[in-house]
């Protein structure tokens, strides 16, 4: 699934919209309070940068109405602006709107080597709706597309599919952090060394269902962790306590177990406690064995060991959710000694976005693993098999 990459481009002289995932959070102040989007953007921006290209930058920042309200102003991009210009050293030009008279204006004024970033994608309501007609004014400001936003590539938004099919016939490739992600969330996983374990954790069967019965297909183990291992205790007649279950999803964990065989693993202890904090009373039990007044937090200190010698005696290993309320000690016990167990495997690993980044990140293991993913939602998909159309219209190498 090899596509073209922004590295494979000749930029000289050539303005480049690149659409990005500048996401970032922001303080009543409107100060970016974690840049690491943009961090991980730079060997995108630099290569087109440095090789003389003049780079448009898009993205979306949060859920703005779209209105041009007041309120919308909170979502603006113009910090991060100002971020990505002390990164780089260099003055960064922003527009104060996306296809207004100020972005084309800013837009013809570029020379090689510069920088401009754009207002908020949704600012306008043409880019959650995909309209074309916003798409043709984003497409005809440059000669290349460029797609570096993984955590927006299941999405049909305007900057994502509209806006590089009006480029038809001009480069449409992919920045490093996509064509990273297309490498391991796809490549390694078509062809993986094994054994080849996955681990799942979370609240809900139902987020990762799909999840689940693509990785029973292809895994030699799925290893299942976080609240969603109550609902499969329920479903083999366990006792749950007052723990996160989904009653309506018994049937479904029964199915999921009949076509797993004994590749689904499920835990053999649990830590539970009687409230939802770190001073509560707490207790070690067997696997469907929580007593009444107590609620499953965390895989028990068997079912990690035994995961974790899993996890190390595998080639290629995917996780993705945490084994328990990771935030909370000592319940985040069970994540850590699976992180730990990736850590020090020599497996190829990949560790989907969301909860699970958070923790290696957390845990200060992100430097040990072959690959921490940028999107939640987007390396879900990407695990379920789907295929998006973000990715497929680019051009293959």
């Amino acid at each position: 699934m090899a596509k073209q990459t922004i590295q494979d481009t000749d930029v000289n002289g050539k303005s480049v919209l690149m659409r990005v995932d500048f996401n970032v959070p922001l303080d009543d102040q409107q100060n970016i309070t974690d840049d690491r989007r943009i961090v991980m953007a730079l060997d995108s921006i630099k290569s087109v940068v440095d090789r003389g290209g003049k780079l448009i930058l898009v993205s979306h920042l949060g859920r703005p109405e779209g209105d041009g309200s007041a309120e919308d102003q909170k979502y603006s991009l113009k910090p991060t602006a100002v971020r990505l210009g002390e990164l780089l050293g260099k003055p960064v030009a922003f527009a104060t709107d996306t296809v207004g008279a100020d972005a084309a204006t800013k837009v013809a004024a570029l020379k090689n080597g510069d920088v401009l970033i754009l207002e908020n994608l949704r600012f306008n309501k043409g880019e959650k709706k995909g309209n074309p007609e916003f798409a043709a004014k984003l497409a005809a400001f440059a000669d290349i597309y460029c797609n570096d936003a993984f955590g927006t590539c299941h999405r049909l938004d305007a900057s994502m599919v509209a806006v590089p099919e009006a480029m038809a016939g001009k480069p449409r490739v992919v920045g490093s952090l996509v064509s990273k992600e297309i490498q391991y969330l796809t490549d390694t996983i078509s062809t993986p060394g094994r054994p080849f374990v996955a681990i799942l954790g979370g609240a809900k069967v139902s987020d990762k269902i799909n999840v689940i019965n693509n990785l029973l297909s292809i895994c030699d183990q799925v290893l299942i962790g976080g609240a969603m291992a109550y609902t499969f205790s329920l479903a083999k007649g366990g006792a749950v306590g007052k723990s996160l279950v989904e009653p309506d999803k018994v049937e479904l964990a029964k199915e999921l177990m009949a076509k797993g065989g004994n590749k689904l693993v499920l835990p053999v202890d649990t830590h539970c406690g009687d409230d939802f904090n770190s001073k509560c009373n707490k207790k070690v039990v067997p696997a469907g064995q929580i007593p009444d007044g107590f609620e499953g937090l965390d895989i028990g200190p068997e079912t990690a060991k035994m995961y974790a010698d899993l996890v190390r005696n595998a080639k290629t290993v995917v996780w993705n959710g945490p084994m328990g309320v990771f935030e909370m000690p000592p319940f985040d016990e069970g994540t850590k000694a699976v992180a730990q167990a990736i850590a020090d495997s020599d497996a190829v690993s990949i560790i989907g976005g969301g909860d699970s980044a958070a923790a290696i990140q957390q845990l200060g293991f992100a430097d040990q693993v072959s690959h921490v993913s940028t999107g939640g939602g987007a390396s879900l998909s990407m695990l379920e098999g789907q295929k998006f159309a973000a990715v497929e219209l680019l051009d293959d190498k």
